[in-house]
């Protein structure tokens, strides 16, 4: 459904809108849980159609009017059509599944029909995919409706070295629904904004290293990063083979996990996709216990702390609920942490050239290759590059190919020394069963001047490492939701969702977005 032909409802529900969505549909969707809403439908309260059309209604009422959040980037036409046959095999006694009717948004570096895929440039916008990514597929399959894509930031935040988060310049600047001047961070940030906003129920991000958990930690959400290879990257618009995984963002650990049974499995064609046999479960939501941090080990990283005092704070606070929880919880240092930095930029720079050629060959009406790119880019400077540049393009274009040994090398060593010599060695060390860290400092103001205000986090080891986290609010700074992550080893999904579906009950932090203009 074009965007203008909802103008009409956006300007009713403007003017009379409140927390509680009062522009929308007899049913509540604001906060609403898959599960909550599969019920609805299950019981014959309203059908996919009706809860697709109030999305898009509260989608018009908030993004495109109201606070204007700059969120979704594009609708899906078809996705009226996909709730109405998703309905329609529901009354011939057909349920796919618990996302059965659910509609989803889709970061826009995601390849999903007949939606173009951007990565936020303008320079691909009108590049408009053949086929579904092996993860639209898979939610397909699983009876969601694809609602449409999300701004983030553009090339996933690996176009220059001052960009600011959540600007693309196909897209805008998506916001921060909890203060409008703040940001949303990135890559993710449209999604993260979307969800946090109750624009859908459930949406979809993309990581190389912060960019689930960092927009989920700032919009007060659960953002899950898979091990690589559990979600394949077919379809997505890369910057790493090593470290790019897509992953679910929700406003609950359950949904998060639903999401997840959907999204994960086996794809020959992801080179990191044979690794994951073995190790896809059916239904991450059979995981949610109560009661997991009982008698567990939990280690802190420290060394992720001391930036900032409201996330101090808030974490302090959390080691206090699992240790009443019956966790055990002790300090840890982790040798050599982030020392893997030099290394792991090398790794990205080599990989993003190589990856995005071979995506852009087979892309539709963009530049065949990252040089055609650049060139497109300094063509159309005014549009493409008002507020900063693409010198990480230009660093990108330098390298050579994957087999040279500067490359291997540093390739063997960031993954080294952030799997084996710190995340693997600490667990081992302490028989632990998770490390927890604040996942991001609360967020910063939008400054297209100077870009990003970065300060802190604790994600960056199992992102360089490819192994899981997943980040829960744990608090709240000025209003400014602050998460805590946990990080685990490869595989180990079930575990951490388990630990964070207990500490989120025992908390209970998120507090649904007011749309304020300034932080109190």
């Amino acid at each position: 459904m074009p965007r203008h032909a909802l103008l009409l409802a956006a300007l009713l529900a403007a003017a009379c809108l409140t927390p509680a969505f009062a522009a929308g549909p007899a049913f509540a969707v604001e906060e609403a849980t898959v599960a909550q809403l599969q019920a609805g439908m299950a019981a014959g309260s309203f059908d996919s159609h009706a809860l697709t059309q109030a999305y898009l209604d509260r989608i018009a009422a908030l993004d495109d009017a109201g606070p204007m959040l700059g969120a979704v980037i594009e609708l899906n036409p078809q996705a009226l059509a996909e709730a109405d046959a998703r309905d329609a095999e529901r009354a011939a006694g057909t349920v796919r599944g618990p996302l059965h009717g659910i509609p989803v948004l889709l970061k826009d570096n995601i390849d999903a029909v007949p939606m173009v895929n951007s990565a936020g440039s303008l320079a691909l916008a009108n590049n408009r995919p053949t086929d579904d990514a092996f993860l639209v597929q898979r939610l397909r399959e699983a009876g969601a409706v694809i609602l449409g894509k999300t701004n983030l930031s553009e090339w996933a935040n690996f176009r220059s070295t001052r960009s600011t988060s959540g600007w693309s310049s196909r897209g805008g600047q998506t916001r921060n629904p909890y203060a409008l001047d703040r940001n949303p961070c990135g890559s993710s940030a449209g999604t993260g904004t979307a969800i946090a906003a109750n624009l859908a129920a459930v949406g979809v991000g993309t990581e190389t290293d912060g960019s689930i958990i960092c927009p989920s930690a700032v919009a007060g959400l659960v953002g899950l990063k898979p091990t690589v290879g559990l979600v394949s990257r077919d379809g997505i618009i890369p910057i790493s083979a090593s470290q790019d995984t897509a992953g679910p963002m929700a406003r609950t650990v359950a949904d998060a996990a639903a999401l997840l049974s959907a999204m994960a499995g086996v794809d020959a064609n992801d080179p990191a996709g044979a690794a994951a046999h073995g190790h896809v479960a059916n239904d991450y939501t059979a995981f949610l216990d109560a009661g997991a941090l009982k008698g567990k080990r939990i280690g802190v990283l420290r060394e992720a702390m001391g930036y900032h005092p409201g996330v101090d704070a808030a974490t302090e606070a959390a080691i206090a609920t699992m240790k009443a929880a019956g966790a055990e919880v002790l300090d840890v240092e982790v040798p050599g942490y982030e020392k893997w930095g030099d290394d792991e930029y090398a790794v990205l720079l080599y990989e993003f050239k190589d990856g995005l050629n071979r995506y852009l060959a087979g892309a539709v009406d963009s530049p065949k290759t990252l040089e055609a790119l650049i060139a497109w880019n300094q063509a159309h400077a005014a549009e493409a590059m008002p507020i900063f540049g693409q010198e990480i393009f230009e660093q990108a274009q330098a390298k050579g190919p994957l087999t040279e040994q500067a490359y291997l090398d540093a390739k063997a060593k960031s993954r080294r020394m952030a799997e084996t010599e710190s995340l693997l060695a600490t667990l081992d060390k302490h028989r632990l069963d998770a490390i927890v860290a604040p996942s991001m400092s609360p967020a910063w103001l939008t400054d297209p001047v100077l870009g990003d205000h970065f300060v802190g986090a604790g994600y960056g080891m199992a992102a360089v490492a490819g192994t899981p986290s997943i980040t829960v609010p744990s608090g709240d700074s000025h209003g400014l939701p602050i998460g805590l992550t946990f990080m685990g080893r490869a595989w180990s999904e079930p575990q951490l969702i388990a630990l964070a579906y207990a500490f989120e009950q025992l908390t209970k932090s998120r507090r649904p977005p007011q749309f304020l203009p300034s932080a109190p």
